[in-house]
Parts: structure tokens; sequence; C-alpha cells
């Protein structure tokens, strides 16, 4: 199992970066590399408790898609999306966040698994994990920004 601890300090109110970080129309502009799109379940808005997205993007040469439900959602301080189908053996992205003074700090906590036994293990350690990071820290750019305007 991998995990990815990233925090982030943005200069805006916490509701702000609440509903951008689960804002889809932004989440596929911040993925732009990869031409993720949503194309079933909630496709556009804020996604809410118990909703579901399937993504579809171009990641390391091929198309995959990856579908995720909110399954944990406290307003405006986390919300915990899972993977219902995809690649992974097992996927799930904690969301925190927390008011300090005129900043928030956004807080993601990233664990999954690849399947294929010791290849996927190795692969995680050698490529994915470093893949995954980079992928959350443009999200995260973006929100940022977004939300510093």
């Amino acid at each position: 199992m991998s995990k990815i601890y990233l925090t982030t300090i943005i200069k805006a109110d916490i509701n702000t970066v609440f509903d951008l970080s689960r804002d889809i129309d932004l989440h596929q502009k911040s993925t732009f590399k990869t031409g993720e799109k949503a194309i079933a379940g909630k496709t556009s808005g804020l996604i809410e408790l118990g909703e579901t997205v399937t993504w579809r993007a171009k990641h390391l040469g091929f198309y995959q898609t990856h579908t995720s439900k909110i399954i944990e959602m406290e307003k405006p301080n986390k919300f915990t999306d899972v993977m219902l189908k995809g690649r992974f053996k097992s996927f799930k992205h904690q969301h925190i966040f927390k008011q300090e003074g005129k900043n928030t700090i956004m807080t993601d906590i990233l664990e999954f698994e690849s399947p294929f036994g010791i290849i996927g293990k190795l692969f995680n350690i050698f490529f994915l994990k470093n893949y995954m990071k980079n992928f959350l820290l443009e999200r995260n750019k973006i929100i940022k920004n977004t939300a510093q305007r």
C-alpha cells in the first residue's frame, strides 16, 4: 500500500477551497494534460455525499476509466472518495480542510495499491507513487490559483 500526504496552504476561506476541491469542472481543467473527462455519474458541478463520478483519461499511454464514490462528507472540513471500479487494487483519497486565520490548510491523504502482486509493488515504489504525487500537486496548484483570485 502506498500513501501520499500533501499539505497546501491557500489564502482563501475554507468554504471556497472545500467547494473548489469537489468541483468536477475545475478538476477537468486541472487534469488537461491527461485529458481527464467525467463521463458518467456526476459529470458537472459540485459532487456530494453518496454521488459517484466516472473519469476517463489517458495515463501512462493508455485510456483508463476510474469510478469513485464520495463515502464521507463533513462540510466544509473533509470528504473522502474511494474507487469503486478501476485499475487499482484499492484507492482512497481523504480531503481535509482547516481554517487558520485568512488561510485554509488543505491536506490530501491518498492511499492506493496496485494489482499484480510484487510487480505492482515494485511499480508503485519506482514510478506510480511519484506520478500520483505530481498529479495531485498539479490539481492543488489549480485549486490554489483559482481560490486566490
